[in-house]
């Protein structure tokens, strides 16, 4: 039997933080309900839209699984998901059980602290919904301020017993390590609260500072708009990420992928499909999918997908078969996020490959670390993993 992740984007947010380079809304309440029905008819009818588009789902799915497609993991991300009633959110879980043989193991929904209320926390957990990444990102109100977010460190703590009230017992939180403003001592702070409160699930995510955010363009173009000159050293923030690594370590949670640590039992199914390169299919605007050969891509503009679904159109923009080539430097770069690492000798089978020279050159360096067949980056080398990659294919 073969098993599928699904993907439901929700492009809208209250309002747009300073760092974020991602293509969401700022839209009127008015525009949810329109946007969930046109997910919905998406899932229903993706088969044919992804036959109209050229995608090669449901033949790639029948050659690798030679049974039915199960959905095992949804995650419905954003965007700020919450913001939706519950209703809307069960008509869309409701679409998939519906269209797909379903046997979930997690389903996730991402929220903002400051959006979580008793009654939807209820509504949330009937309509299926088992775990909350809360997007938390620190619990310094100097910090959240600077970075252009909503909420303050009082509605963490006001959120998780409403959650976990509510049955919904798998809970994640996101921090950033890099924002302006931030320091050692805040960023320790935020650490020991993190613990203190006990999520199952941590991400850390580090900084980035790109044009694609209006922080990153200020800090590109020297300017002082959104405490851009308030930034943490680059130096700075790998120290931040080697503390996360020692407090979460301590507390008892595992580190399994560069960004994410759990509690164990407690590493998030669906984020692993995109790592171990499984099937997953995305629905909504700007979400993107992979069914083994192919990836395509929704297009972004919110508008433009309703329009598209609501005419019996495909709202993919973009469809790309994998090359061998491709596919190759996804299962290095993918693999090498694990701290599982990669099975070396499988991979140089199926791509026909000799990488143990490099291999062992770059072992010599204390880059990355053999056990057997297994080949992962040595643990203080996680930060440059794109270093290794790059040497491992050149």
């Amino acid at each position: 039997m073969g098993k599928a992740g699904v993907y439901i984007q929700v492009p809208f947010c209250q309002t747009k933080c300073t760092y974020c380079n991602f293509h969401t809304n700022i839209v009127s309440v008015g525009r949810f309900a329109p946007y969930a029905e046109a997910v919905c008819r998406e899932i229903c009818e993706h088969a044919a839209l992804l036959r109209a588009a050229g995608v090669e789902w449901s033949e790639a799915q029948e050659r690798a699984a030679s049974e039915i497609v199960v959905v095992d993991t949804v995650y419905i991300g954003g965007g700020t998901p919450s913001l939706l009633e519950p209703a809307l959110l069960a008509d869309m879980l409701r679409a998939l059980r519906e269209t797909f043989a379903c046997a979930w193991e997690e389903v996730t929904l991402e929220a903002d602290p400051e959006t979580i209320e008793a009654e939807k926390a209820v509504q949330w957990a009937a309509a299926g919904i088992q775990r909350i990444s809360l997007g938390t990102q620190s619990f310094v109100d100097e910090e959240l301020k600077a970075a252009g977010r909503l909420h303050r460190r009082e509605d963490i703590y006001r959120a998780v017993p409403i959650l976990r009230d509510a049955g919904i017992c798998n809970i994640s939180f996101d921090l950033i390590a890099g924002l302006p403003k931030q320091t050692r001592e805040s960023w320790g702070t935020s650490l020991d609260e993190l613990v203190a409160l006990s999520p199952e699930h941590v991400s850390v995510y580090m900084m980035e500072i790109d044009e694609g955010s209006r922080l990153g363009l200020e800090v590109l173009q020297g300017g002082t708009r959104y405490s851009a000159r308030d930034l943490p050293s680059e130096d700075e923030m790998a120290e931040f990420y080697e503390t996360a690594q020692a407090i979460l370590k301590a507390a008892g949670y595992e580190q399994y992928e560069i960004s994410n640590w759990a509690k164990p039992g407690h590493a998030s199914r669906h984020n692993l499909k995109y790592w171990r390169r499984e099937a997953y299919l995305g629905f909504g605007a700007g979400a993107h999918s992979f069914s083994g050969t192919q990836r395509w891509a929704n297009t972004h503009d919110a508008a433009a997908y309703v329009a598209a679904i609501s005419a019996g159109r495909s709202a993919a923009e973009s469809v790309e078969r994998v090359t061998r080539e491709q596919a190759l430097e996804e299962e290095l770069f993918l693999g090498l996020r694990q701290l599982g690492g990669i099975d070396l000798p499988r991979i140089q089978r199926e791509y026909s490959v000799n990488l143990e020279e490099k291999v062992g050159r770059l072992a010599s360096a204390g880059m990355i670390e053999r056990e057997g067949e297994l080949v992962r980056l040595a643990a203080g080398k996680l930060s440059i993993s794109n270093e290794v990659i790059v040497e491992l294919l050149r």
